[in-house]
């Protein structure tokens, strides 16, 4: 192996490690930025005729108090009748207000937001005197928030041999409305940031070494060319 040969597959390690490194960072910083709407990794838990509360809010804070949100249950089929195949909301908020137009009948009266808490980015939504029939999957959308993950999933499981609680009190499966502390989903998030900065970093420090080590061979090459033994011996005459 030639010299030349040697500096240009040594420049290539380089520039390659190099390459990942900065393209994994250009992708994972802008997200680290986002506002993120964070749900429940949980089911909520409650009684027929429990009041509850289905958690949900962004991180880091932020003010949606401008913005629409809809809360809706994605499992359901739109009305085959309808042309334009639309989807009644379970609440929907918009213009600062709540639209009870567009919401299930089922819902009528019984939905609300937290509205002093929406300027803290808390989106939770209530819902009064439970129903087996409210059971399922709902999902909390703001449509015009600029992130990747503009809606998260909470599960509702209304079960008639859970105990019944106060209708004055939150279900102990349900947080506080006003807290805005980070849930699993922000403690799960934060673990996946620690292991990809350090594989990173593993990753960055063993192409750097790689790299000064061939450097250095290289340097004893050009001081002893002697050793290297790579060099094509001249033929005999």
């Amino acid at each position: 192996m030639s010299l030349n040969n040697f500096y240009f597959k040594d420049f290539s390690f380089f520039s390659l490690w190099s390459f990942l490194l900065c393209s994994a960072l250009s992708v994972w910083t802008p997200v680290q930025g986002e506002v993120v709407v964070i749900g429940s990794n949980l089911p909520i838990i409650a009684a027929p005729g429990d009041d509850v509360i289905l958690p949900c809010h962004l991180e880091p804070m932020f003010d949606v108090q401008g913005l629409t949100v809809e809360w809706s249950k994605p499992d359901l089929k739109p009305d085959p009748s309808d042309r334009l195949s639309r989807v009644e909301y379970v609440h929907l908020y918009r213009d600062r207000k709540e639209v009870p137009d567009m919401k299930m009948a089922s819902y009528f009266r019984r939905t609300e937001l937290f509205m002093d808490a929406m300027k803290h980015g808390n989106i939770s939504l209530k819902i009064l005197n439970v129903s087996e029939e409210d059971n399922g999957r709902y999902r909390c959308f703001i449509p015009k928030l600029r992130s990747r993950a503009k809606s998260a999933i909470v599960e509702l499981v209304v079960d008639s041999n859970f105990a019944k609680t106060s209708t004055t009190e939150t279900p102990l499966q349900t947080p506080d409305p006003q807290d805005t502390t980070p849930t699993n989903a922000g403690r799960s998030r934060v673990a996946v940031v620690v292991v990809v900065v350090t594989l990173l970093l593993l990753l960055a420090l063993t192409g750097f070494t790689a790299y000064f080590s061939r450097h250095i061979f290289h340097r004893t090459l050009k001081k002893h060319p002697e050793n290297d033994k790579t060099e094509k011996q001249p033929l005999p005459v």
